[in-house]
């Protein structure tokens, strides 16, 4: 077998509008096309053998045992593998579940398709999964754990921590977007102007004063004395030599931390000796230069979680501990407790395993316990200082028993320290009396507090308290989204983009709009290319400062990445042609539709999908969609419109002259096309459709038919608004005409406009494009032989695997097979091209330059039209 490639799906795909994350892997079976896993002796036990727990895939036959009946009956090794690449995920602690596969159009390749949790891991899975099977195959041994441990290790580099993760699921659940902005924790919730950021537990609210505060304990201390809040007696001190002094003014027992140490790291607790005090700390000047040094205080700890300035949690917490039962040594008695099933690699579980550190060495010895001492039955031994949770300690949820005026202290705490969340460590005998009656102090206040204990506690209920946060970030009323439309199609799709975003800005809304030639906000060019895939969409809605997105969607992002945004407000597919063909598994223009459809997937139910009804592969995505759906139509007559509108439905049709929008009986004029630049008089049909599928979906989203009008009118077509899209550069004795039509309805279209233009002579200057199929090519060259009288061949790129001359030859047979005695010339220099274009011209000549043939045409012929004014 052979992995042929590996592409991430990161949002709505061709294989599911819900199931953002999959892994498509494209395998190459080989010999074993014609061997069926019933066909190689004994994989049917050996797979059984090394992974019993896939009895639990039901597979197609829906019952438990499913996949391996289905493999002793006979499967191929592509289904076999996509099985394993989830389950070794399900044993690494990232339980997934949706997979599919199915044979591409060449014979033995495949498309195998699984969810992944984790990018990393869901790619490694892809990997091991074949390797396993291998294996399997051969009835070579393999070592499984090595690959289980593999992925824990690469989920726990990826993963969000738990607390970030909280709040993620949280705002999924309330279907709020989210972008991870880093690899670490910091996370976007929303979309441009609507977004809010936050890194692990602080959010953008969060006041930089009150964490550098947090941050330092003497700070906060007395903040929290001057406001009568009580703590424990203590000094901070940063030499050896303040040791004895700071031990002379407390006076044991004492607890040594580093002053801007978190996490518990470098702290010692229930200091007896003066050699203890120095050693103690030594060992905190590790993490801090300034150490602080506070009575030690009995009593349990507690942590209050307080959110928005009220309290949400409380959690008794309880430092990792073994207890004796006689027999075992510390030791043996450690790898028993690690094998509760609650305990687990990094944060995958309730609890973390416990680990032997220099803090776990000094507390046995302070009992005078090692690693290897037997424990009497029942006595509990403390293994580290601090209560936790990434240490192995435990959680008691003890929310309902905080006493009334503790709540009053905490919420207090919150509002003097100036932290929207905070987690406060408190020492006291219970939560349950006044810390004024029972002794209870601060400890610490912690800015970004860990929400693991409170989540998921090992005994008591557990608490929701990403809830609160979310409530705090998104109150009543707050929107979390911005208005997107997504357009996709075969031609059309940059044109119909830039026209709503004109409208939408000249509306007074800040656009943000992605396009074939760059990404925009307000007209504002910010990133230049084919910037119509899911990592210029996340561009602009990364953005604060837009407020609407409009983004052209293009075919090669879906199918690379599926969708760069989970759902939109409208989606628009212009047309579907034949282009692109014979690419990625798409043959057809069946598997463009399957392709183009996802857009209208993602549409929310209550948007709309705005489709092209003189199309019929447009109306099969429109008997499928899940939204409300509306036609735009160049014939009032098409009987799709027809039965649309007499069932109250809403389109934009062409007739008698006008773009206009038909609602049920009723029609509003919108334009007269003649007044409407873009269609350059009415001659562009091409264009009127664009206009139409804009007008549509502007008049949808709730603008006035008087300001879309407005913009109609003001929307210019030229180098700047539409480039590359019927741009016409006037010479003083000649035009040039620069337009990327790149397949055989763009062709057509510019036929049509060609026939209206009264010139001496058309010359064209052409190119093919290596990825097209060869009859796409020819098609194109027969076309241009059509409009055309002499044609000029510049095949200087897009060779895409294709020699020059390949290319040359397949647009020559186009045009022999039209007029076989015209004149070509063949040129492969676009500046040469150029030049000689413009000094050869006769008086009348109209000259059109497509498919983007030469390379920056656009500002070169600008440059020859402005030497030749004089500028």
């Amino acid at each position: 077998m052979k992995i042929l490639g590996i592409q991430v799906l990161r949002g709505p795909n061709i294989w599911s509008i819900t199931r953002k994350k999959l892994i498509q892997m494209r395998l190459d079976l080989e010999e074993l096309e014609q061997q069926p896993s019933n066909l190689i002796p004994g994989f049917a036990e050996r797979i059984q053998a090394l992974l019993p727990s896939l009895y639990t895939h039901r597979c197609s036959i829906g019952e438990p045992g499913g996949l391996f009946k289905r493999i002793e009956e006979g499967t191929w090794m592509g289904h076999v593998i996509e099985h394993i690449a989830l389950e070794i995920q399900t044993l690494a602690g990232m339980d997934t579940g949706f997979g599919r596969t199915r044979q591409t159009k060449t014979e033995g390749i495949y498309n195998v398709v699984f969810s992944y949790l984790e990018e990393k891991a869901g790619v490694y899975a892809a990997e091991a999964s074949v390797k396993i099977a291998e294996a399997l195959i051969s009835g070579e041994p393999y070592d499984l754990e090595q690959d289980i441990q593999r992925l824990r290790e690469l989920r726990e580099q990826e993963r969000l921590g738990p607390s970030t993760g909280s709040i993620v699921d949280e705002a999924i659940s309330r279907k709020i977007p989210w972008i991870r902005l880093n690899k670490s924790s910091l996370v976007q919730l929303g979309y441009g102007k609507n977004q809010v950021r936050f890194r692990a537990t602080m959010t953008e609210r969060t006041n930089s004063i009150a964490v550098d505060i947090a941050c330092n304990k003497e700070e906060t201390k007395r903040l929290l004395q001057d406001a009568a809040i009580p703590v424990a007696k203590g000094v901070t001190i940063s030499d050896p030599e303040g040791v004895r002094d700071a031990v002379r003014h407390v006076g044991f027992p004492l607890v040594f931390k580093p002053l801007d140490g978190n996490h518990g790291k470098g702290a010692t607790i229930n200091v007896q000796t003066m050699e203890e005090a120095v050693a103690a700390f030594e060992y905190a000047q590790k993490y801090s230069r300034r150490v602080i040094i506070e009575r030690f205080i009995s009593g349990y700890d507690f942590r209050i979680l307080v959110i928005d300035h009220k309290m949400v949690a409380a959690a008794l917490r309880v430092p990792a501990h073994v207890t004796g039962n006689g027999l075992d040594t510390v030791q043996e008695l450690i790898d028993i407790e690690n094998q509760d099933p609650r305990r687990g690699y990094g944060h995958e579980n309730v609890l973390t395993e416990i680990t032997v550190d220099r803090d776990t060495l000094d507390l046995l010895a302070k009992n005078n316990y090692t690693l290897d001492s037997v424990v009497p039955n029942g006595e509990t031994v403390y293994l580290k200082s601090t209560a936790n949770l990434s240490t192995g300690g435990t959680s008691i949820d003890v929310t309902d028993l905080v006493h009334p005026e503790n709540v009053f202290t905490c919420e207090r705490i919150s509002r003097v320290i100036g932290l929207d969340i905070c987690g406060i460590d408190i020492m006291a005998p219970n939560l349950t009396h006044p810390f004024s009656e029972n002794g209870g102090v601060v400890l610490e206040v912690n800015a970004a507090p860990g929400f693991r204990m409170h989540l998921a506690p090992s005994e008591g209920l557990p608490r929701n308290v990403a809830a609160p946060v979310i409530d705090m970030l998104y109150p009543p009323g707050k929107s979390a989204r911005i208005p997107i439309i997504a357009i996709t199609g075969t031609n059309g799709k940059t044109t119909t983009t830039r026209l709503i975003a004109h409208i939408v800005k000249s509306n007074g809304t800040r656009v943000g709009f992605t396009t074939s030639d760059g990404v925009y906000v307000q007209n504002n060019l910010l990133m230049e290319g084919d910037t119509t895939g899911p990592i210029s969409a996340e561009f602009i809605l990364r953005d604060p400062t837009v407020e609407f997105a409009v983004l052209e969607t293009a075919r090669g992002g879906i199918l690379r990445s599926g969708l760069g945004f989970n759902s939109c407000d409208i989606g628009i597919v212009t047309n579907i042609q034949e282009d692109h063909l014979g690419i990625a598994d798409i043959h057809n223009l069946d598997d463009l539709t399957r392709v183009k459809s996802v857009v209208i997937g993602a549409v929310k139910r209550s948007g709309w999908g705005v489709l092209n009804a003189d199309n019929k592969y447009c109306i099969r995505i429109a008997n499928k969609a899940d939204c409300k759906v509306a036609y735009f139509s160049m014939n009032e007559d098409n009987p799709v419109i027809k039965e649309h509108c007499k069932k109250g439905g809403t389109a934009a049709i062409y007739e008698n002259g006008y773009i206009t929008i038909k609602k049920g009986d009723w029609k509003i004029r919108v334009i007269k096309v003649t007044h409407v630049p873009l269609t350059f008089g009415g001659s562009l049909e091409f264009m009127i459709e664009n206009v139409l599928a804009a007008t549509l979906a502007t008049f949808l989203y709730g603008y006035k038919i008087e300001d879309i009008r407005v913009s109609l009118e003001t929307f210019i077509p030229s180098a700047a608004q539409t480039p590359g899209r019927m741009n016409i550069f006037n010479f003083k004795e000649f035009k040039i005409l620069i337009d990327f039509a790149h397949n055989p309805d763009g062709f057509n279209g510019i036929k049509g406009y060609l026939s209206t233009i009264e010139a001496t002579e058309h010359i064209g200057v052409i190119s093919g494009t290596g990825d097209r199929r060869d009859e796409d090519i020819i098609e194109t060259a027969k076309i241009s032989a059509e409009m055309f009288d002499k044609i000029i061949i510049c095949q200087e790129k897009y060779l895409r695997g294709r020699t020059q001359q390949e290319l040359i030859d397949l647009l020559l047979q186009g045009i022999r097979a039209v007029k076989p005695d015209m004149k070509v010339i063949i040129n492969n220099s676009g500046d040469d091209c150029l030049r000689y274009l413009v000094t050869t011209a006769q008086p009348g000549t109209f000259i059109t330059i497509l498919s983007n043939t030469i390379d920056d045409a656009i500002s070169k012929v600008a440059e020859y039209r402005d030497k030749e004014a004089g500028v």
